[in-house]
This record gives structure tokens, C-alpha cells and sequence, in this order.
């Protein structure tokens, strides 16, 4: 059986659900996005989680995240393997915590390795046969927004759709973690999943023109809340 054609606008947007489901098995599940070191400190609670959420997108997850996105899609889009892997380099450097460069590249990996299989007979499944090949041997570090990239790239979804969709994934899975740390509801999580909306497109018009040199965040009180994180006694996620 044949995959599906990604020359259409539905095919890409299929594709794009499909890689942003929260219920696709990459692992974003068992993370909290640093959320539970915040609650674990007592520095937030219902009504600061989406202050929080929208600290998060602009001053980290943009400059980084998605902005290595955008670089590598540009990057695997001309199948440079070499630059795809200087962006994936330079991110993984520029995530200061254990715990985050561990839950990055683990949620990669395991993106590389299912989407190398649930693509198989689509349209670009050699780059992202490639790409994953590269980083089961460690040439790359395989950061999940890098292999992300490869996917979309690969799969013919442009740019800031890509990083639109893997921005929407990051907010549905921080409000998930806030509903099972019990600091929102389910009616709360689908407003706080459309006040993200306008944030996210900033965010991601933003992460498409920054230039490569400029990947990485600042946000310290998260780095802390993380380095504690890490070491605290019991843990309910991941990061």
C-alpha cells in the first residue's frame, strides 16, 4: 500500500496533525516543559500557568526550539545534511540543563525511529531514512525540533507550517501537564490552548526569519526551576 501523496494542501496538513498529535508516541507526554518545577517551588498556580506558557514560547522555545526548526527544514529542504547537523549541534548546546538535552534528544530519536517506519512509501521517506540513520549513529545528537524538520522537509510542508504545528504540539502538551498537575481543567485547558494561539503566531513568524547564529533562549528562573527539577526527590515527568 502506498502512502499518502504530499503534494496536495490536505496531504500536508494530514501530515502536519499527524506529527503534532499529542497522541503520537515521540515521548511528549512525560514532559512537563519545566511546569513542575515551577509548581514544585510554588511559583505558579491557575492563574500564572498560561504567564508562563507564553514565557516559555517567546523567550525560549521560539529563539530556540523553533528557530532551529526553521534553519533545518531550510537546511534538509536542500538536503544538506551537514548544515542540518550544525543547527542540531548548536542546539543541543544551547540547552543548558541534563534533563532538557535528555528529554530533547530522546523525544527525537524516538520520532527518527517511528516516523522511519509510519512514512515508509511516502514521498520523502529517503531523507528521513537518512536523517534518522545519521543520528542511530551518533553522527547528530538528534534533537526532536531537528528531526521534526526533517519530517516536514521531507514530506513537503512548508516551513512555517512546520513550525507552527510543532509549536501548537509544545502548548498541548505544557496543557497537559497543567491538567495533570492539577493547576487547570479540561474546559480551562481549550481556553488556554486558544489564548496560545496569537502567541504562537508571533512565535513562529519570528522563528522563521531569525538567522541560525541566533538559536537559543534566556530564561533563567526556568534553567533553575529544571536544575532543581532534576534532583528532586520524586518526579511525576520527565523535564
Amino acid at each position: 500500500m502506498s502512502g499518502p501523496h504530499t503534494d496536495s494542501p490536505v496531504a500536508r496538513l494530514l501530515v502536519s496533525l499527524q506529527l503534532s498529535d499529542s497522541a503520537f508516541p515521540s515521548g511528549f507526554y512525560t514532559m512537563s516543559h519545566g511546569l513542575e518545577g515551577f509548581h514544585q517551588e510554588g511559583l505558579v498556580d491557575r492563574g500564572s500557568v498560561f504567564a508562563v506558557l507564553e514565557d516559555l514560547l517567546t523567550a525560549s522555545i521560539g529563539p530556540g526550539d523553533a528557530t532551529a526548526l526553521a534553519r533545518a527544514h531550510d537546511a534538509a529542504s536542500a538536503r544538506d545534511w551537514d548544515a542540518v547537523a550544525a543547527v542540531d549541534a548548536t542546539l543541543f548546546a544551547s540547552k543548558l540543563n541534563a534533563e532538557l538535552r535528555v528529554a530533547s534528544t530522546r523525544s527525537g530519536r524516538q520520532l527518527a525511529d517511528i516516523a522511519g517506519e509510519a512514512f515508509t512509501g511516502s514521498p520523502g521517506d529517503a531523507d528521513i531514512a537518512t536523517w534518522a540513520q545519521r543520528v542511530k549513529a551518533k553522527q547528530a545528537p538528534g534533537c526532536q525540533p531537528v528531526v521534526t524538520a526533517v519530517c516536514y522537509a521531507a514530506t513537503g510542508v512548508p516551513v512555517a507550517e512546520a513550525v507552527a504545528s510543532d509549536l501548537f504540539a509544545f502548548t498541548v502538551s505544557f496543557v497537559g501537564a497543567a491538567l495533570r498537575l492539577r493547576l487547570t481543567d479540561h474546559r480551562g485547558a481549550q481556553v488556554l490552548l486558544r489564548r496560545a494561539q496569537p502567541v504562537i503566531e508571533t512565535v513562529t513568524a519570528d522563528a522563521v526569519a531569525r538567522p541560525v547564529h541566533d538559536i537559543g533562549g534566556f530564561v533563567p528562573v526556568a534553567d533553575i526551576m529544571s536544575a532543581r527539577h532534576e534532583r528532586a526527590e520524586a518526579r511525576l515527568f520527565t523535564s
